[in-house]
């Protein structure tokens, strides 16, 4: 009797859908800022990202606009803090070119001249550096760089894996082969060292 009484209490109470609805309606602004609020504890966002989602949420676009206008008046919104965050986190941790940062920012609804200034923040020696440092952590161990076939092989996949972090086609293949080439010259010294190491420990045998 009390299961019944109880399914039919949860049948008939107000979903969490109307209740936002509900909440909507009486008090928009309350509700537009509740949602702004809680995706920026997520994590910082752009006042584009902010915007689709308060859209996402039917809140009207006049009240929208006031509130996030109002966030970027105490400056919990801001785009250009943002953009700055975001390249040196992605450059950091992914080590994305500044083609690739571009395009990110542009689709997070950064205008180009604020994207501009805070890729400023990554020079040519940073991009080659960390282009470097990829190609030579993705170079398979032990791969034969005096066959010629393998090591055009190892070029293609390298410059590819270059391209897709957003660098040039020209400098990726010329950074790949400045690696190849420091790697061949490394195990050429060591097969040296090796073999003369050998003909030492015969002599003294």
């Amino acid at each position: 009797m009390t299961a019944k009484r109880e399914g039919h209490s949860r049948s008939w109470g107000p979903s969490a859908d109307s209740s936002v609805a509900a909440d909507l309606e009486a008090n928009p602004e309350a509700v537009a800022r509740a949602i702004v609020l809680r995706q920026l504890t997520n994590s910082p966002k752009s006042r584009f990202q902010l915007a689709r989602k308060l859209a996402e949420r039917n809140v009207p676009e006049d009240v929208a606009e006031a509130v996030l206008d109002r966030f970027e008046e105490v400056r919990l919104i801001d785009d250009a803090d943002f953009a700055e965050m975001w390249v040196r986190s992605r450059a950091q941790s992914r080590k994305l070119a500044r083609g690739a940062l571009r395009r990110e920012l542009a689709d997070k609804g950064i205008d180009a001249e604020t994207a501009e200034k805070a890729l400023a923040q990554v020079s040519d020696d940073d991009e080659r550096n960390a282009a470097r440092d990829l190609v030579a952590r993705r170079l398979r161990a032990g791969t034969d760089l005096s066959d010629r076939t393998e090591r055009d092989k190892q070029t293609r996949r390298l410059a590819s894996m270059l391209a897709r972090k957003g660098y040039q086609p020209s400098a990726a293949f010329r950074i790949v082969g400045e690696v190849l080439d420091e790697a061949s010259s490394g195990d050429a010294e060591s097969h040296g060292a090796g073999v003369r190491g050998g003909g030492e420990a015969g002599d003294i045998g």
